[in-house]
């Protein structure tokens, strides 16, 4: 039992941490609503949102109405259905915001309950001032603002890696069962969430554990065991999930997507991304993912790493208690564990290249664990060096001068701490913020969706949704107000939803957001035209000094039809007629020139001189198709590229944007002359 007294002395402390909870909390959501917007470089977001629908929806597995065109990221095909390679529990964390009024609201709680618990964790092991301290360090450092606002698994597991340690702890100091079956709940979760994850975070506890069994048995193995019942119950139900899933209560959903991708050393591979990952590398990426953790993802960076290295010193020199030392221990077992999962060396991307990888963005997030021990470590630093100090000037100084140095030594430190802190963060926060600028052009089109509708989007990583296009998510039932799909199969996607309007979203440059690309994109209407003869009427821009255009159909067998004409009032125009077997090419002249058509799309280019023989291209891309005897077409995708190479999805027409002089202007109709 407290000393009453204790806890009177407390109440400031607790009150304090609670306006940290706080603040804490709201800042979560004011970097989640400003920095990540529309989510962030790492396209998991998108995962676990659509994961979270699903569940709210009471669904597992995805049943898209067309195959090969609706299969969000890191999904896995079965004859069952499509369903996520992650676990359910992150997203059902997140799920639980949007029941509450929004998806974001999750994260909210998550980084709350982050800061509270680890005030909690650390005054059971030290003191109310050290969890106080603690939270405060936890609340400013960079890798918790930044991946606690994104809708990732990490912070997620650490809340209840947290909710763990707290239970275990007070279980511990109080013999409480139901404190011990709190956390038994808890570690089973972060199990069935991230495995390997929990069990790194819970092995110095487990060893805890069976040294209070082999000290005193009869008082620690009732509650011992209540933790182990529902720990290995959640181990149990990570196990029956995998077999429902994958057929194998063995197979792990992320092994069943990719069996080389997990832990171990030799051949990894996820997707096309391969590598040898040897006990060398392993120690290579982890000195440098710790290096960069240390330095520029706590709070205080360097100074504030010091600190927890000076709590460390300190609470060791003074024979320490095993809770201390289990504490501790999270520092090797999380940071030595993470050396086997070749993880690491993925968000360093290129590794010989400063600021490469997602580590840049999002920071060295597989160790997200270490920042209860570097908190609680960097608190009793702080306060050891303080009482130091105090004591060393009382000694050597008049009592009103030992108090002066002391807090201008206070205030010194503080503001370094502070100052190498609000740097990083600000850094940091300043580089996802331009990423999210770029975002902002990119969907400014789509910002308010058309409804009742379908987008056809560009297979910008290959034949995936969401990769990119996080905020371009579909409803469980493809059935909501827009509904997104690939463009691969345009007519397949009209047949299936004939009674919604047809877009079609692109954008201009290649997705590289960090480099400030897309510039601009559209979302340009589409329409359907059906007939034995159809005819595409184009016009285009001819900016001021061109002198010459030329115009080309492609056709079949590398075929083609050639127009040349000389700009006219800054435009040129021409149609194509399209029959069942041929393509004409008529000019404002009247001319015209025909060519076999061939299969797939029906293709002009235009390329605009400029004397000195430079100058750019239009491409004009049409999807077409035969049925019954008649064509079908849509409206065409429309680019213009300064370099030829670059007019194959790459170059979007966007109006108002690009050179004066620049448009493009097309009309499809079926059977024109008639």
């Amino acid at each position: 039992m407290r000393d009453p007294r204790a806890i009177i002395r407390e109440r400031p402390v607790l009150a304090a941490t609670a306006a940290v909870v706080l603040f804490g909390a709201l800042d979560i959501w004011t970097v989640a609503n400003t920095v990540f917007p529309y989510h962030s470089l790492n396209h998991d977001e998108g995962v676990y949102l659509q994961q979270a629908a699903m569940l709210l929806d009471g669904k597992l597995w995805l049943h898209p109405p067309i195959d090969g065109l609706f299969r969000p990221w890191f999904f896995i095909e079965t004859p069952d259905g499509l369903y996520s390679k992650y676990a359910p529990v992150p997203a059902a964390m997140f799920a639980v915001g949007e029941l509450l009024g929004g998806y974001r609201l999750a994260l909210v709680g998550i980084g709350g309950g982050i800061l509270a618990l680890t005030a909690a964790v650390v005054r059971e092991v030290f003191d109310a001032r050290a969890g106080l301290l603690a939270a405060v360090f936890v609340g400013l450092s960079p890798l918790f603002v930044i991946d606690a606002s994104v809708f990732l698994p990490y912070a997620p597991t650490t809340l209840l890696n947290l909710a763990f340690a707290y239970g275990y702890l007070r279980a511990d100091r109080t013999g409480s069962r139901r404190s011990a079956l709190a956390a038994g709940a808890a570690v089973g979760l972060a199990f069935f969430a991230r495995p390997f994850t929990a069990v790194l975070f819970a092995t110095p506890f487990i060893v805890h554990a069976l040294w209070t069994l082999y000290r005193n048995p009869r008082d620690a193995l009732p509650r011992q065991a209540a933790t182990a019942v529902l720990g290995l119950a959640g181990v149990a139900v990570t196990l029956g999930y995998n077999a429902v899933m994958t057929g194998s209560p063995f197979v792990f959903p992320y092994q069943e997507f990719a069996p080389l991708d997990g832990l171990g050393f030799g051949q990894r591979r996820l997707l096309d991304h391969e590598l040898m990952y040897t006990p060398q590398l392993a120690l290579e990426v982890s000195r440098k993912v710790l290096w960069s953790l240390y330095t520029s993802w706590v709070a205080g960076g360097l100074f504030g790493t010091a600190l927890a290295a000076g709590g460390v010193a300190a609470v060791l020199r003074r024979r320490p208690s095993a809770r201390k030392l289990t504490l501790a221990g999270v520092f090797l077992s999380v940071g030595v564990g993470n050396a086997y999962f070749w993880g690491n060396y993925n968000i360093l991307g290129v590794l010989d290249r400063p600021g490469d990888g997602f580590i840049a963005t999002h920071g060295p997030y597989y160790h997200f664990d270490l920042l209860l021990p570097t908190a609680a470590f960097a608190a009793v630093g702080a306060l050891y060096g303080g009482r130091w100090l105090h004591s060393l000037l009382d000694s050597r100084l008049p009592a009103s001068r030992a108090r002066t140095v002391f807090l201008v030594v206070l205030v010194l430190s503080g503001g370094l701490f502070a100052g190498v802190t609000a740097v990083s963060l600000d850094e940091r926060l300043g580089r996802n913020a331009e990423i999210t600028d770029t975002y902002e052009d990119a969907y400014e089109p789509i910002e308010n969706p058309p409804t009742d509708a379908v987008v056809l989007l560009p297979d910008t990583y290959g034949g995936w949704l969401n990769h990119p296009f996080q905020p371009l998510r579909n409803d469980p039932g493809f059935d909501g107000e827009t509904v997104y799909a690939l463009h691969n199969e345009p007519f397949a996607i009209a047949d299936e939803y004939p009674d919604r309007d047809l877009y079609r979203y692109a954008f201009r440059g290649f997705w590289n957001p960090p480099d400030g690309s897309p510039q601009a994109a559209r979302v340009q209407p589409v329409t359907v035209a059906q007939g034995e003869r159809l005819g595409l009427d184009t016009t285009l821009g001819t900016p001021p000094g061109a002198t010459s255009v030329t115009v080309r159909l492609s056709g079949a067998d590398e075929t083609s039809a050639y127009y040349g004409a000389t700009p006219t009032d800054g435009s040129v125009s021409f149609s194509v007629d399209v029959t069942d077997d041929t393509l004409t090419l008529v000019g404002e002249n009247g001319r015209s020139n025909s060519v076999a058509r061939g299969e797939g799309p029906v293709v002009a280019t235009a390329f605009i001189d400029y004397p000195g023989g430079t100058g750019f291209t239009y491409r004009v891309e049409m999807p077409v198709e035969r049925v019954d005897g008649e064509t079908r077409a849509l409206s065409p995708e429309l680019e213009w590229c300064r370099d030829a190479r670059a007019c194959d999805g790459a170059a979007a027409y966007v109006p108002g944007y690009g050179p004066e002089g620049i448009f493009m202007e097309t009309s499809l109709d079926a059977d024109p002359n008639t």
